[in-house]
């Protein structure tokens, strides 16, 4: 028996499988092969290529085309080099540990490898288990040279089991005998934390992270602590936004999670002295307009939404929305007032084009953010103009195809999207404030159209579930227009909204911002301190 192998030969027991996530990558590995690149198929001319050896957390699924939801660091990791300088080859696969790689996968990897070509390995999340039966994919702990012959139980093939570390001294003398240039990194946090306050994320610095540092080391060779780069991010984040980094379980990142390891990834590149792989990066682009107005000592007033928040807002008589003109209700010797609402967007939308995270990024502490969404965020999901998110404001999400780009979504509800935008300005010490959307000119006997049993309501939710400040912007201004049309008539309540039923003239405009500066005062906001 295999205790009695490991008794005769002093070999410690397999690394204990404390992930509890069950992944079969490898039960279809004919399938998997046929999705992953051929070696070296994606280079230019005679510029360099960057492989990428790992497990799920790098390539995630058989496929590895996020259509179970899961997103491996890897998918990302091109977006942050010149692909006019080297290519990015993701010969990852979830499932593999560093002695199921090293046997099954690299010698086709190895054969794509050239002189000055890159090589990023990062193993070990699945370096457990049993030795020589189930998936036997097991490394013996430690970096030493002991090595241990089994017997798959379910085979009978035979098979020399040797050290974590002696895999990866395997990995690192086969690269470099190809003249190209082998990187250890350690792997990727989970959503595991070390205290009951949940303020410390586990490390694995004392296994596969510090084996890796040591084999490094001992090679000469770049090690980049991958595990600590984003476990600091994820600490700073707080558990609630941590929770969004991984779908389905606590090690498969989302979208979100992996372009944090990927960013993580290349500022340990970039970081790491004397690295010349960093040369290839891209420049890291700096937001030279979105903070621009801030003074000295003074706040910023952020605002972001869709049309009715920003539009034309140029013609007297055309198009305007609220965000444009709010300032002048303030006293900007002690606030400034940046507009960066979009026409056309949904709160997805909005985040789907990076345009939340040029705002994240520019928040300091005692900022304030006014967040109003609605009007696009009903309709189509996966086709069309593809902005709509799941209705309601719970946790519920669900993977889409997208018929324009053909890659794979995970949705979630209206109100989700508003709890992530407020939970970013929180984390960064700022103050949101949410806005039920501003009312259309739509009456039904005789009676303004409310949102206040759907959008609003979500919108309701999502600030009190975080809290948020709450501004029912919506029944603020509904309520003006309708004693309008109950005093004055239809026609002039037409002078607020501008060529259609949903876009505001600036009369409607200066309408909604007054309603906005009457809410504050109403809920008792900071920013109240600030209106002239």
């Amino acid at each position: 028996m295999i205790q009695e192998v490991n008794a005769q030969q002093k070999i410690n027991a397999p690394v204990k499988d404390v992930n509890g996530v069950i992944d079969n990558t490898l039960d279809s590995l004919n399938i998997a092969l046929t999705s992953r690149p051929q070696s070296g198929s994606s280079r230019k001319g005679d510029n360099p290529v960057l492989f990428l050896v790992g497990n799920s957390t790098m390539r995630t699924g058989t496929l590895g085309n996020g259509n179970n939801g899961q997103w491996g660091w890897g998918f990302f990791a091109h977006e942050y080099f010149d692909e006019d300088k080297i290519t990015v080859e993701n010969h990852a696969l979830g499932g593999t540990s560093s002695r199921t790689f090293y046997n099954k996968l690299w010698p086709d990897v190895l054969k794509g490898i050239r002189k000055g070509d890159w090589v990023i390995i990062e193993l070990g999340h699945n370096d457990n288990g049993p030795y020589d039966s189930g998936r036997a994919r097991a490394s013996i702990p430690g970096i030493g040279k002991e090595y241990l012959d089994v017997t798959i139980k379910e085979t009978g093939v035979k098979e020399r089991v040797y050290t974590y570390g002696e895999y990866m001294r395997r990995f690192i003398s086969e690269v470099k005998k190809k003249g190209a240039h082998p990187i250890l990194m350690s792997l990727t946090p989970r959503n595991a934390w070390e205290d009951k306050d949940s303020t410390i994320i586990t490390r694995v610095n004392k296994t596969f992270g510090l084996w890796a540092k040591q084999v490094a080391k001992a090679a000469k060779i770049p090690f980049i602590d991958l595990n600590d780069i984003s476990a600091r991010k994820f600490e700073k984040f707080g558990k609630k936004k941590v929770q969004y980094m991984f779908y389905i379980d606590r090690i498969h990142t989302s979208a979100f999670g992996a372009r944090v390891n990927a960013e993580s990834a290349a500022e340990g590149i970039r970081n790491t002295k004397g690295l010349k792989l960093a040369n290839f990066l891209k420049p890291v682009q700096v937001d030279s307009v979105i903070g621009k107005s801030r003074k000295k000592g003074c706040p910023i007033l952020f605002t972001v939404g869709d049309s009715t928040v920003k539009n034309q807002d140029k013609d007297e008589n055309g198009q305007w929305g609220w965000g444009s003109v709010i300032s002048e209700l303030f006293n900007t010797s002690k606030i400034t007032v940046e507009n960066h609402a979009m026409a056309g967007r949904s709160a997805r939308t909005y985040l789907d084009e990076g345009r939340w995270d040029k705002v994240y990024n520019a928040l300091q502490p005692g900022d304030f953010v006014l967040i109003q969404f609605g009007h696009n965020d009903v309709g189509d999901i996966n086709i069309g103009k593809a902005r709509g998110e799941l209705t309601g404001s719970g946790d519920e999400s669900k993977v889409f195809k997208m018929s324009n780009t053909g890659r794979y979504q995970v949705i979630y509800t209206f109100g989700w999207y508003l709890r992530k935008f407020i939970m970013d300005v929180q984390e960064k010490g700022a103050t949101p404030i949410v806005l039920s959307h501003t009312p259309r000119n739509i009456f039904d006997s005789g009676k303004i159209e409310r949102n206040s049993g759907s959008l609003g309501k979500w919108t309701k939710d999502a600030a009190e579930s975080t809290g948020a400040y709450y501004i029912d912007l919506n029944k603020i201004s509904a309520d003006k227009l309708q004693k309008i049309a109950d005093e004055d008539g239809l026609k002039k309540l037409g002078e607020y909204f501008c060529k259609d039923h949903t876009h505001t003239s600036i009369k409607g405009a200066h309408l909604n911002a007054q309603g906005i500066a009457e809410g504050l005062k109403d809920v008792n906001c900071p920013l109240k301190e600030y209106l002239k």
